[in-house]
């Protein structure tokens, strides 16, 4: 037997609600995510300089940002838990990504007995860090890549990007912090310093094109104060010394303070974009649950409202209900009466509005969603051109993006052009980027 037409319709609606609900969990997901990262950020910077100052300084601060960390892994923990319900449509690369989360917060443990009794070096401790929180950042790109939905979309961007930059700053504050602990200018460090400067500064560009008009106000009112200048102040120290020069290891605990307080500006940007993206997220469920309950109404009002062409059948062959009857003609033959032919006009008119409204719409949302995966779909080639570099020619990331980089600017062409390139043509060769000379 036929299915009712309203039974499509209504299903029809509540699959939309059904997809904003899962964008809606992801949204969760992704809070707990930053906020994680948000803590191992700052423990990774104390315990560099715990380590480089030989257990001297900030073991307080270490501490006291493994205690914040600790909860929220176990509650990131529940999350990835509550993913195996099939109900929560979770792919297997998701399934596999968390799994490989999974893997390094099992590994936190031991690293952190390890910091506790000096073991390993400054760099190893912020290198392992590090791929800790490499792992929830590719995390939060994968929800965002698979997640990119009408509404929300330019927002997802502007998230990836404003946690990418926020890693960079992570990473420069932990890095910073141990050259100052350390007393001593080390130009692989100093070279580290400055990628990570660059990096900073290309993810938040594209944070700062992709966010929202206030949140943008924000971040450029954030980059006039004077934490900014006094970053750069002690940025151009630590820049600028000789390799080998001396360094005033009494800065590591202002140096912390201040790359701290860049890092937590980002921070509440980055809680006001989630904060942006749950109530997108609450308006489409609203909209959406609105047209189900008016669902059964649309599907009345398409029956009492039938196309134009319908109205000639129904003057011609007469509207009485009685079958046989003939019809009474006042107009001439062939021709559609007065009423009826005011009716199709304004049907037609009506029509042909919704009809321009919902094109305007769908291209507006179209070109929406294509700027958005033309962004992230970016930063995913330049990443695995990356890769392939670091693998092919034992290259540090920070090597391999400049090699990518010259080949760009001494080819004249875009980043992309060239990582595209590099996937594409095993053996292209590229220029190592030369060593800092020796002063």
């Amino acid at each position: 037997m036929p299915q009712p037409v309203s039974q499509f319709v209504l299903r029809a609606k509540q699959l939309d609600i059904d997809a904003v609900r899962h964008l809606a969990a992801r949204v969760e997901l992704v809070t707990v995510i930053g906020q994680l990262i948000h803590a191992l950020q700052r423990e990774r910077g104390a315990c560099s300089i715990f380590l480089a100052s030989h257990g001297l300084q900030f073991n307080t601060q270490r501490m006291e940002a493994q205690q914040a960390a600790t909860p929220l892994e176990q509650q990131l923990r529940a999350l990835f838990e509550a993913q195996l319900d099939p109900a929560q449509g979770a792919t297997a690369r998701l399934l596999s990504l968390m799994a490989w989360v999974l893997l390094d917060l099992d590994a936190l443990r031991e690293l952190r007995l390890q910091i506790e009794r000096c073991q390993p070096s400054a760099h190893d401790s912020v290198a392992a860090f590090s791929r800790v929180i490499a792992g929830l950042v590719e995390l939060v790109f994968h929800l965002a890549d698979n997640t990119v939905h009408p509404g929300v979309s330019r927002q997802l961007v502007a998230f990836v990007h404003l946690v990418q930059g926020k890693e960079a700053a992570g990473q420069e504050r932990a890095v910073g912090g141990q050259l100052f602990a350390s007393g001593q200018a080390l130009p692989v460090e100093q070279e580290r310093i400055t990628h990570l400067i660059e990096a900073q500064e290309r993810s938040l560009g594209i944070f700062e094109e992709f966010a929202e008009p206030a949140l943008r106000a924000r971040w450029q009112q954030l980059q006039l104060t004077p934490t900014v200048a006094q970053l750069e102040r002690l940025r151009r120290t630590l820049c600028t010394a000789r390799p080998g020069a001396a360094l005033d290891a009494q800065l590591s605990g202002r140096w912390f303070e201040v790359a701290s307080e860049r890092i937590t500006d980002l921070w509440q940007l980055e809680t006001e974009l989630v904060q942006g993206l749950r109530q997108a997220c609450a308006r489409q469920l609203e909209v959406l649950t609105q047209e189900l309950q008016d669902a059964e109404g649309l599907v009345q009002r398409l029956r009492n409202t039938p196309p134009p062409h319908t109205h000639a059948v129904v003057e011609f062959f007469g509207i009485s209900g009685h079958p046989g009857s003939v019809p009474q003609l006042t107009h001439p033959p062939g021709e559609a009466a007065p009423d009826t032919q005011a009716r199709d006009a304004q049907a037609m008119s009506s029509m042909v509005e919704l009809l321009q409204a919902q094109t305007a719409r769908l291209a507006s949302v179209e070109m929406e969603l294509e700027a958005a995966k033309r962004a992230l779909h970016e930063r995913k080639i330049i990443e695995r051109a990356k890769g392939v570099l670091m693998s092919r020619m034992g290259l540090s990331e920070e090597a391999a993006f400049r090699a990518l980089q010259k080949t760009a600017m001494d080819q004249n062409r875009r980043l992309l052009d060239v990582a595209e390139a590099t996937l594409s043509l095993p053996d292209l060769a590229f220029a190592r980027p030369a060593a800092p000379a020796a002063d």
